[in-house]
């Protein structure tokens, strides 16, 4: 077989140049399309649709007028710790929402892109939606963003796993057309709203919150599932009409996004707004997540302060948490006490578990630590939800400290 290999060196082979961009032409309903209120530009990947809008200060939009953004800001240059949520005055910041023809898969496209942000020129917000003219411009789309040369605070609702996502997606397609997309600090309301309201709100949608918490109904808008269909149909037909209204929900979302902003700020700062125990104790436990012991210490008190004893039955849990994590575990004690009686089966198994704990390490009274263990036992034993399974392990290690606690007693 040696003597059939080939002695000469093997041909390199040709380098294939890549065909250079085409710039593809413009749709047929432009003109069309400019008439609607919209207007066209150009750039050296094609054409793109823009649409612009400002207002003042002023604008109030549900309970809210714009300017109380600005309160916001104040309010968290003022404070005394730090949140992941917090935004410096001079910080650029850019709300952010985007309409797509679908939820998932490369045959996603981004149709419509909308920007709000602060104009100090003529101190108000600026709004500016970029429209897909079509898919064969979406470069020029993407690229009239100017997302590859903008650095500023996202703010988005559900962007960070969706928005941001498939705008990654739609640009690396173009990678070797476009400037590299810049990565750019975020915060997503939907996590905060999560946070704020869980267990209080049924749903967590961003129209649900406008009216639930926000004082904003949306009158005349559209079905956020069918965007797609009418901005296909509009392509199709060459028919604006119904697209204009998919403009007005994106921009009636970003809206909502400065104004949700700021009414989360001053809730998370108690400033004077009736919620309920439930958000309240949320917020303690967020804070306490956050490692910020003393405001979530001060959040927590005021729940077990000005609500009754079913109410404030978590907080007192989460409270207690605290203390002990502080080692005041007098306080620590009485507080998981006060919700033992108010909390959920397995939030009730923890607390007798951290009693038990807390008079046998701290307290040195093996009689009462005995007899939280006795109830944990008794709890496992006649709560009949639970898997038989789990309540096997969990009797085994409860029965290993009642051992323990009475060879010390």
């Amino acid at each position: 077989m040696k003597k059939m290999l080939s002695k000469k060196p093997a041909a390199t082979p040709q380098k294939v140049e890549e065909p250079a961009f085409q710039k593809p032409t413009r749709p047929s309903y432009t003109e069309r399309w400019e008439e609607a209120g919209l207007t066209v530009v150009e750039n050296d990947f094609g054409i793109v649709f823009k649409r612009h809008v400002q207002y003042p200060f002023s604008f109030q939009h549900g309970h809210y007028q714009l300017q109380s953004f600005f309160d916001a800001l104040k309010i968290w240059r003022d404070a005394s710790f730090d949140h992941p949520y917090a935004l410096d005055f001079h910080e650029p910041v850019l709300f952010f929402d985007t309409e797509t023809t679908g939820l998932k898969g490369v045959g996603t496209h981004i149709f419509l892109l909308g920007f709000l942000e602060v104009d100090e020129e003529c101190e108000c917000f600026s709004l500016t939606q970029y429209i897909l003219a079509d898919p064969a411009h979406e470069a020029a789309f993407l690229f009239e963003s100017k997302l590859w040369q903008k650095s500023a605070t996202v703010i988005t609702y559900n962007g960070k796993s969706f928005d941001w996502p498939q705008l990654e997606t739609r640009w690396t397609l173009h990678q070797k057309t476009l400037p590299k997309l810049r990565s750019q600090r975020q915060i997503d309301l939907l996590h905060s709203s999560k946070r704020l309201w869980k267990n209080d709100m049924e749903r967590l949608k961003l129209k649900s919150v406008e009216e639930e918490k926000l004082g904003f109904s949306r009158k005349g808008d559209i079905p956020g599932h069918l965007a797609p269909i009418i901005y296909l149909d509009a392509v199709k037909s060459g028919v604006p009409d119904a697209l204009m209204k998919v403009l007005l929900h994106n921009e009636w979302d970003l809206l909502s996004l400065i104004t949700l902003y700021s009414h989360s700020t001053q809730l998370l700062f108690e400033e004077g707004y009736e919620e309920s125990a439930k958000t309240f104790t949320n917020i303690g436990k967020w804070y306490g997540d956050l490692k910020e012991s003393t405001q979530s210490v001060k959040v927590l008190e005021r729940v077990t302060t000005q609500f009754d004893a079913l109410e404030a039955g978590n907080a007192q849990y989460y409270l207690a948490l605290q203390h002990k994590k502080s080692k005041r575990y007098s306080e620590a004690i009485d507080a998981f006490v006060a919700s033992l009686h108010f909390v959920e089966a397995r939030t009730k198994l923890h607390v007798l578990e951290q009693l038990a704990i807390l008079y046998e390490h701290q307290i040195k009274d093996y009689k009462q630590a005995l007899y939280y263990t006795q109830q944990g036992i008794h709890l496992i034993q006649k709560n009949e939800q639970w898997r038989a399974e789990q309540k096997q392990k969990w009797v085994i290690s409860w029965e290993k400290r009642l051992l323990r606690l009475g060879n010390k007693k």
